[in-house]
């Protein structure tokens, strides 16, 4: 059997979590076993109702009182309880914030190994080789797990919410959860992530990404503006975020947030591997960049060849003006 993890972020399935469950879908597909669908913590009824469009043997609730707020000790003891009482053979989740500080817990309680931030998998009769990016995301290397279980996260984008199989669950159970105040030993903010004033980018849908090629400090308002007129937000590669110019909570690739948005605008972004690891998942890529060379140009949708400091004021007026 194969478990999925579903994570709540504000009331809907994390993104990263539907990547899971299409993730999930595709190793019971291939290894011809069962498939289940755990809601767990936070506002369950309304990842159930979402979660009841989606293929699967089997969908379990997990609720507690004690779990409507995320602690790392609630969850990591209610997940190692349902483990230890469904043995699946794989355990996915989407390798989320959250996911990195408690599902090491599990790991340690139960075990089991936990093979995190995969990127692809490929299943070689019934034996799944998992990769993983090393050396600063300059190699791959390729793991195969010889335990009877396993704890596996995948980075954004290593599947695709767009490949999810529609139908229902065969059966909707509640999982009898054991768990007291003396379990619960540290608490976490409501809103999980990265720093208290950060920006959880991995949710946002529309990202105008900015790099060197911006030129100066001074002319991030000018992007800013183009953001806010699209209703988008802002990111960066991580030589902005060195000079100073922006936060880290801002910088996406391989040492910063990893985004699968719907549109991700680059402007002025040379598109070094480092840089790109974090966004190569977007649906799509548009760039602006006046080197007609620039690597991101490589896995570009939408190409432009230009100054982005000519280019993005007239876009905003337009993009203003037709509102």
């Amino acid at each position: 059997m194969v478990l999925v993890v579903l994570e709540n972020q504000r009331g809907k399935i994390h993104p990263f979590s539907l990547e899971a469950v299409a993730a999930g879908q595709k190793f019971a597909n291939e290894l011809n076993c069962d498939l289940t669908i755990l809601c767990i913590g936070e506002k369950v009824d309304e990842l159930k109702s979402q979660a009841q469009n989606f293929k699967a043997s089997k969908l379990i609730l997990a609720k507690n009182d004690l779990i409507d707020m995320y602690s790392a000790d609630g969850y990591s003891k209610v997940l190692s309880d349902v483990i230890s009482e469904l043995s699946p053979k794989y355990v996915l989740v989407g390798h989320s914030y959250m996911v990195r500080d408690f599902l090491p817990r599990v790991s340690a309680k139960l075990s089991i190994p936990f093979v995190s931030d995969i990127i692809s998998v490929d299943f070689n009769s019934g034996n799944p080789h998992f990769s993983k990016q090393v050396f600063n995301a300059k190699l791959a290397t390729s793991i195969e797990i010889s335990s009877d279980q396993a704890l596996l996260s995948f980075q954004s984008a290593a599947f695709s919410s767009d490949d999810i199989e529609e139908g229902a669950p065969g059966s909707v159970e509640e999982f009898n959860v054991q768990l007291s105040d003396s379990d619960i030993k540290s608490n976490s903010e409501p809103e999980f992530q990265e720093s208290s004033s950060g920006v959880d980018l991995t949710a946002a849908e529309l990202i105008l990404s900015v790099g060197r090629g911006i030129e100066s400090e001074d002319n991030l308002p000018t992007m800013q503006s183009l953001a806010d007129a699209m209703g988008a937000e802002v990111a960066s590669s991580r030589p902005v975020v060195d000079m100073g110019w922006l936060p880290p909570y801002r910088q996406v690739g391989s040492s910063g947030q990893v985004v699968s948005p719907k549109l991700y605008f680059s402007c002025g972004v040379s598109g070094a591997i480092q840089h790109v690891v974090g966004m190569k998942g977007s649906k799509n890529i548009l760039a602006i960049n006046k080197d007609e060379d620039a690597p991101i140009f490589e896995i570009a949708d939408y190409a432009v060849i230009g100054d982005v400091l000519e280019i993005v004021p007239k876009l905003t007026e337009e993009i203003n003006n037709s509102k």
